[in-house]
This record gives C-alpha cells, structure tokens and sequence, in this order.
C-alpha cells in the first residue's frame, strides 16, 4: 500500500508539472483543434511506455550510472524540441497564412508529436527511472510493475486530455485564434526555451 500511494503521489505531481509535453498540448489545442489535442495527449501516453520499458529491461539503471549516456539522450531530446520550436517560431503571419486558414496536421501527425515529444524528453526519464528505482521495491512483482507503468501512462492521457478539452473549448479558442501567430510564437520559444537548457546542460555532463 505504501509502495502504491508513494507512485500514485509522484506521478500526479510530475504529470501537472510544466514542461514540453504540456506546451505541446496546449499549442495543439488551442491553435488547431479538439482533436489534434487529445491525439497528442494520447502520444504522450504512449510515449510514456518507451521509458517504462527500458526501465522494466534495467537499461534504466545503465542510463542513471552512465553520464555521458544521459547526456546523449538528453542532447537528442534537446535538438528534437529545438527543432520543433524554430518550426514554431518559423510559422506563416496571419497575413501570409489568411486570417482563418488553420494549420494542417494529420491525426498521425499529431499522435507523432506527442509520442516524439515524450519519448525524447530527459524529463520523463529521469522520472520514470528514478520511480521505478526509488518508489518501487526491487521484489515487486513483473506483473505490479506493468501495472504501475499502465497507471503512469494513464495518468499522462488524463490530465494532458483534459488540458486539451479545456483549451479547446469554442469560446476559448475562438478568442485566443485572433492571436495565432502571438500564440505560436510563445509556445515555440518555450521549446526553443526547454531545448536550449537541456543541451547546456547536457554538453555541461559530457565535458
């Protein structure tokens, strides 16, 4: 019980807490569509299994005692949200796009996106390592910890959906899409922001 409350408890504050996931979902919600939301909030979950995995294959344990390791994944996750937010910053004026021409993505773009953008990000694998190594006992069974992984990811689609529900509401967004290109904008340097810090800090690990 004590084991079970401890991954519930980390897991609820690390999923509210802000990082690329949440602009993604918010960027995607509020400047495309209902849908592009919560498909990528469902990538996010997904995406959430890759580092449950290795974690579950003990190549976690090898990435925590493996500096220059983690440094590589980080800088890859680093360059990934880079891009994603010069993509961003890069998007068409209102004027050049038309007023109401919305942005054209796929509902497997979309589900990409979010999988990419927490498959990729050192964030969520410092969490799920550390949780998998420090909340749950080394005797827990296979099956316990499968289903700590379900509920983790779980908890991911559920609060990232219900980002997307409420920043896509018709009112919201029919307010906010007078300021598309504000919006793209801040959401990219957020990116660009979270990019720029990873990779300091993974060239900082490498050194």
């Amino acid at each position: 019980m004590h084991e079970l409350l401890a991954v519930v408890t980390i897991t609820l504050i690390a999923v509210i807490s802000p990082g690329p996931d949440f602009a993604m979902v918010s960027r995607n919600s509020l400047l495309l569509s209902r849908r592009a939301g919560l498909l990528t909030a469902l990538g996010i979950g997904l995406g959430v299994w890759v580092h449950i995995a290795y974690t579950l294959l003990g190549v976690g344990l090898v990435i925590q005692q493996s500096l220059r390791l983690y440094a590589a994944l980080k800088l890859i996750g680093a360059l990934y949200l880079l891009w994603l937010g010069v993509k961003m910053l890069r998007t068409p004026t209102a004027a050049a796009a038309g007023p109401s021409a919305p942005v054209a993505l796929s509902d497997f773009a979309a589900l990409r996106t979010g999988f990419l953008t927490n498959a990729l990000n050192p964030k969520s694998t410092v969490f799920v390592v550390s949780l998998f190594l420090q909340a749950v006992q080394p005797d827990t069974p296979l099956a316990q910890r499968i289903g700590y992984g379900a509920f983790v990811s779980a908890a991911h689609v559920a609060w990232f959906g219900l980002v997307a529900l409420a920043l896509s509401g018709e009112e919201v967004r029919a307010r906010l899409l007078r300021f598309r290109r504000w919006l793209d904008r801040v959401f990219g340097a957020l990116l660009v922001g979270f990019g720029a810090l990873l990779a300091a800090s993974a060239l900082r690990r490498a050194a």
